[in-house]
């Protein structure tokens, strides 16, 4: 059917839902938001921070619990049993942990360092901490982990700057990773971060890319030093102790001849002395004793003639049978 100039149009009728279903419908939505935001879950590794109207109220362990929803109660999870770690002038793959590490473009300015010497060294490090108070992790300091970076870098440029080149590189690494730990967990402490400091390790520690060289050449020379001094010392000391022990030996040895020397010589001062006694009791029997003795040790030893003196015997002589003795013509009549 036309419509006339100048009227109302004609709108399709609409039928809308009666309130009480708008109204369920609300409650009910309301509902679910409310049941779903009554209970929370905190990881096996985290302790829960329970926040009242933004105002802390107290911490809960691992596990399902309940809070008043709609925004009332919020809680914070923090990972206080996980050991977490920062990384300086490099960056791992895979990590958890969004501080862990900076960008690719900041790694040569956190490493590059001046030493003691007026050396310049490039330091890469890594600290491994854990959160031991979860509250003052999130409430005393603004963002822990930002300052905690700023802090160990502080703290590692004051240590490096306090030490030659060579100790920074070689011997020193032990010195500077201890004395860093102790003024990092001293600043941890005073600022109250909630946060404890387990270790710090260095890593790669080398001089710039353009003395590279140079300073492995350095650090040849000496690895060719201590080598030679240790071939040294091994020679000493097997040297040493053997001739020690041959001197000891030879000591013992004169010892022991000079100890045979003394007892003989005290041996023969006493056989003198026994014969001195009996010389003096009996002088002439004692020298004619010695005489005989000295004769019986003598003349088995003579091999030749045995001259006798006939004046000196007295006539001994002529009763010797010479002839039976061997003498060349014995056993002959005489005339």
């Amino acid at each position: 059917m036309a419509q006339s100039p100048g009227s109302a149009p004609d709108f399709p009728a609409v039928n809308l839902p009666p309130a009480k279903t708008i109204g369920g419908v609300v409650v009910l939505v309301l509902l679910l938001v409310v049941a779903m935001t009554a209970y929370y879950t905190v990881p096996a590794e985290s302790e829960g921070v329970v926040l009242r109207f933004g105002r802390f109220i107290g911490k809960v362990p691992s596990g399902l619990h309940f809070k008043i929803p709609l925004g009332v109660d919020t809680v914070d999870i923090v990972p206080v049993k996980r050991q977490l770690k920062q990384e300086f002038g490099f960056g791992s793959a895979g990590a958890s942990n969004p501080w862990q590490s900076t960008g690719r473009g900041e790694w040569n300015d956190e490493k590059s360092m001046v030493t003691g010497d007026l050396n310049a060294a490039l330091v890469e490090w890594v600290i491994q901490y854990r959160i031991e108070v979860p509250e003052h992790y999130l409430f005393r300091v603004r963002n822990a982990d930002a300052t905690l970076r700023d802090a160990s870098e502080s703290v590692m440029r004051e240590v490096v700057g306090d030490r030659t080149v060579d100790e920074v590189i070689t011997v020193g690494r032990q010195e500077i990773e201890d004395e860093a730990l102790q003024k990092l967990q001293a600043l941890a402490a005073s600022y109250e971060m909630g946060i404890k400091i387990d270790q710090v390790q260095l890593k790669n520690v080398n001089p710039p890319e353009r003395v590279q060289a140079s300073f492995n050449e350095v650090n040849q020379a000496q690895q060719e030093r201590e080598r030679a001094i240790n071939i040294a010392n091994g020679e000493y000391n097997k040297s040493i102790p053997r001739m020690r022990g041959e001197a000891e030996q030879r000591i013992s040895a004169a010892e022991g001849y000079a100890k045979q020397r003394i007892n003989e010589a005290q041996g023969d001062v006493f056989a003198f002395n026994a014969q001195l006694a009996e010389y003096l009791k009996a002088p002439e029997v004692t020298r004619q004793r010695i005489y005989l003795e000295t004769m019986a040790e003598v003349l088995p030893a003579v091999r030749g003639k045995v001259i006798l003196d006939e004046d000196a015997l007295g006539g001994v002589l002529p009763l010797l049978d010479l002839d039976r003795m061997g003498v060349p013509g014995a056993g002959r009549a005489d005339g």
